[in-house]
């Protein structure tokens, strides 16, 4: 008898140059069932980054419509843009027994478990304020003020780290990667996922 599962709803975040975006991208290619959900932002794209793809790149007009309408599942201001994820594609996947991964910050996170209790938020953490900051300068991607404000911001993050359901310190991104399909599959076989397949015996 094939069981129909619920799709699993799960929560990357850490603090900014953590790397969560490239556990991220190496889970996604070593795990094809799971599904990127693509968020929404009022920054700038970086070099390289594409609209659709990487993020959604909107005015903060159109974020605030969406916003306003009711479309975002969660959304957080972070160093003074806005980030978002839209519901919709969240919402059918699960139903349709998806699997479904957000990569979002942990605002947003923390809002996305007020809704979703079931859902699985993992924080990825730095090995070392040392190397973050390391991070943040070696991929040139924002001034000295703005990384500045980012290692400000660290402290606080961290210490919500302990309303997450795991922490895994990124030393090494295909290691995180094999532990986060660990965790998959051990939420997988919680009994929430089998309700249907219970009930036929009864």
């Amino acid at each position: 008898m094939k069981v129909k599962k619920k799709g699993l709803l799960l929560v990357l975040s850490g603090p900014s140059g953590a790397g969560k975006g490239t556990v991220c991208r190496a889970l996604l290619k070593n795990q094809p069932s799971l599904r990127l959900s693509v968020s929404a932002t009022t920054r700038p794209p970086r070099q390289g980054e594409a609209d659709g793809v990487d993020y959604f790149f909107l005015d903060k007009e159109v974020f605030q419509d969406m916003l306003k309408d009711g479309q975002l599942l969660e959304y957080a201001e972070v160093y003074d843009n806005y980030y978002g994820t839209p519901l919709r594609f969240v919402n059918d996947g699960l139903s349709e027994g998806r699997d479904i991964i957000l990569e979002i910050d942990i605002q947003g996170a923390l809002q996305v478990k007020e809704k979703y209790p079931e859902a699985v938020l993992i924080f990825i953490a730095p090995p070392s304020r040392f190397e973050l900051e390391k991070r943040l300068y070696s991929r040139g991607a924002d001034s000295r003020e703005v990384i500045e404000k980012r290692l400000r911001c660290t402290a606080g993050e961290m210490d919500l780290a302990n309303r997450y359901d795991y922490i895994l310190i990124n030393d090494e991104v295909a290691r995180v990667a094999e532990k986060i399909k660990s965790i998959i599959t051990a939420e997988k076989s919680r009994p929430r996922y089998f309700e249907s397949f219970l009930k036929s015996f009864i």
